[in-house]
């Protein structure tokens, strides 16, 4: 009962912030801004679809989360050592 009526503010909350870190990965001022936008992005979307999972019940929500996780994992990594290095491969 109270699940069915927090999800939906959850929701929200995760969309706006979702917008608002999209927002920041097109306008960042810096490099380093946006590949901070894109790690808040991809965890973003990761609370969404969890919430998502949650309100359906369904587990393939959850599965395509732990997806996102490990490949957002992966992109900040790579991101970073582009920032650092100047490229990704040694």
């Amino acid at each position: 009962m109270i699940t069915a009526m927090v999800l939906p503010w959850v929701g929200a909350a995760f969309a706006l912030a979702f917008v608002l870190s999209f927002y920041r990965l097109l306008r960042g001022p810096a490099l380093v801004d946006r590949v901070l936008a894109l790690d808040t992005l991809y965890v973003n979307a990761l609370a969404l679809l969890i919430v998502v999972g949650i309100a359906l019940g369904d587990a393939v929500y959850f599965e395509a989360a732990l997806l996102i996780a490990v490949f957002g994992f992966v992109g900040t990594v790579a991101a970073a050592r582009y920032v650092d290095r100047g490229s990704i491969v040694e």
